[in-house]
């Protein structure tokens, strides 16, 4: 029993000493938790205080700044009130001065009323006294004239219409003349800046160019065997080609330019490719015609950027074109309506108009010449069917149609574009009549044949010596085509003047061609 009593006695004290060790340990920890928080909170008060301080601090310091930005503001609304008084007192002081003008003014006007209150009273005395002094003086005009009234009015009225008609006619005439002077003054002028302000070469026109050859062996290849190359060659452009003695050269002549330009460029053609035929002949002057076709329309192009004048329709750049090959009275047209698109467009600035317009109808005015010889009638009026045609305005219209003086004038431009042509016409060197006569005579002849059924083409050769015909094989036979000749030749006697005589010639020419495939 002793043992088992032992142990649980050792337990309970045991137990007894564990439960009062772990008394004071609580006790120790209580005491030491109890240490810290004080050492915390005091830590905690210490803060507080600093953090109380600088904030009682930082407010006085924002209330100092306030305080002073309030001061500024309160010094700056008193500089302002200060400034709003002083232009108060100055603008009252500006008032009291108009308003004593003002008064002072208003003493003048009533003296000036009083014044003309006066005046106005003697004006009504005077007036009864004139009044009472006409009619004692008309008593006694009708006791000595002898009229009444009404026929004293009338004579009086007759004299002063006759006193003022004569006077205002002497006036009128006055200033009539020296309008007229002033105008002269100013036209010669604007007329003599214009062409001090614009010189042009003159210009001299051929009927005759020439081919340089490589060699003399090329002039038997031109007239190739029994002279049927230069037969085709002659056929086909419609020139004579000259083969002379001349070394290096042939000419080719013809009183047409586009003619013989296109002559030209055709046998240069045939003269480097070396191949002379009459088929090639016949292939290289059908390309050229194209190629001049084209050339036509870039001379167009030049011509009207030249002249400064924009924006024309395509057809009329190829006319225009065409007019470098026309000539009259030798002188180039392309060039004449160059020069007269210049001097129209500086005369209308001179006197305030409008230049490019000016221009406009100066380089159109003579394009009826291209088309003169397809259209019937004289060239302004077929330059202004295709002005008008191809959506020109109207001035430029009316100045193609009347720079001749044809018609009533009713645009300036119009007179303008008459004075340009006048002055390109007739600077030394710029026509010589013969040749555009001559050229005339030849186009007439030309025409002529044209007229005759079954021409396919007409061509005058030889200066007009000749005209070779050109005959549908289709439509006429030989016998018809001896008749044609006769016919022709008939004709020409009868309707044109001529020198000499003139040979007729009639080609008719069958050809048959196929294709082995």
């Amino acid at each position: 029993m002793e043992g088992p009593a032992t142990w649980i006695l050792l337990l309970a004290v045991g137990l007894a000493g564990g439960y009062v060790v772990s008394v004071i340990l609580n006790r120790f920890r209580a005491n030491t938790a109890r240490g810290t928080a004080e050492v915390i909170l005091a830590d905690a008060n210490r803060q507080a205080e600093t953090i109380r301080k600088e904030a009682e601090i930082n407010a006085k310091e924002d209330a100092l700044l306030r305080r002073e930005e309030a001061k500024k503001d309160i010094e700056a609304s008193r500089n302002e009130v200060r400034d709003l008084e002083k232009r108060i007192e100055k603008r009252n002081d500006i008032l009291d001065q108009k308003l004593e003008l003002i008064t002072k003014k208003e003493r003048e006007f009533e003296s000036i009323q009083r014044f003309l209150a006066d005046q106005q009273e003697d004006v009504t005395k005077k007036n009864a006294e004139v009044k009472l002094i006409l009619i004692d003086q008309r008593e006694v005009l009708h006791r000595i004239s002898g009229m009444s009234a009404q026929e004293a009015r009338d004579h009086v009225l007759r004299r002063i219409e006759e006193d003022l008609r004569h006077e205002a006619g002497g006036l009128i005439l006055k200033h009539d003349q020296q309008l007229r002077e002033t105008c002269q003054t100013k036209a010669r002028e604007i007329l003599i800046s214009t062409i001090q302000r614009y010189a042009a070469s003159h210009t001299a026109e051929t009927t005759t160019s020439t081919v340089d050859l490589p060699s003399e062996d090329m002039k038997g290849r031109i007239i190739g065997r029994e002279g049927r190359n230069i037969r085709a060659f002659e056929k086909a452009t419609g020139v004579d080609v000259i083969v002379d003695d001349t070394p290096g050269i042939v000419i080719v002549t013809g009183f047409d330019n586009i003619r013989r330009e296109i002559a030209k460029l055709s046998l240069q053609k045939l003269i480097l490719d070396g191949r002379i035929h009459p088929t090639r002949i016949e292939e290289v002057v059908a390309e050229t015609q194209e190629e001049m076709e084209r050339h036509i329309r870039q001379l167009g192009r030049e011509a009207a950027q030249e002249a400064n004048v924009p924006a024309l329709h395509d057809k009329l750049l190829d006319l225009l074109g065409r007019l470098k090959f026309r000539t009259s009275y030798s002188q180039n047209v392309l060039r004449h309506s160059i020069e007269v698109a210049y001097l129209t467009g500086m005369m209308a600035e001179e006197l305030g108009l409008n230049g490019a317009l000016a221009r406009r109808c100066g380089l159109l005015h003579d394009i009826g010449k291209a088309a003169d010889h397809e259209m019937e009638g004289g060239h302004p009026a077929i330059g202004a069917e295709l002005t008008k045609r191809y959506g020109e305005p109207k001035e430029v219209v009316h100045a193609a149609l009347g720079h001749h003086d044809d018609i009533r004038i009713e645009f300036p431009y119009t007179v303008l574009v008459a004075a340009a042509d006048a002055v390109s016409a007739s600077r030394p060197g710029a026509r010589r009549e013969t040749l555009e006569k001559y050229v005339r005579r030849l186009e007439e002849l030309e025409a002529l044949a044209y007229g005759f059924p079954g021409v396919e083409q007409a061509f005058a050769i030889q200066a007009g010596r000749e005209i070779r015909v050109i005959a549908d094989s289709g439509k006429l036979g030989d016998e018809a085509s001896a008749k044609l000749a006769h016919d022709i030749a008939k004709a020409v006697q009868e309707q044109l003047t001529y020198p000499g005589e003139v040979k007729v010639t009639v080609l008719r020419e069958t050809r048959s061609v196929e294709f082995a495939r």
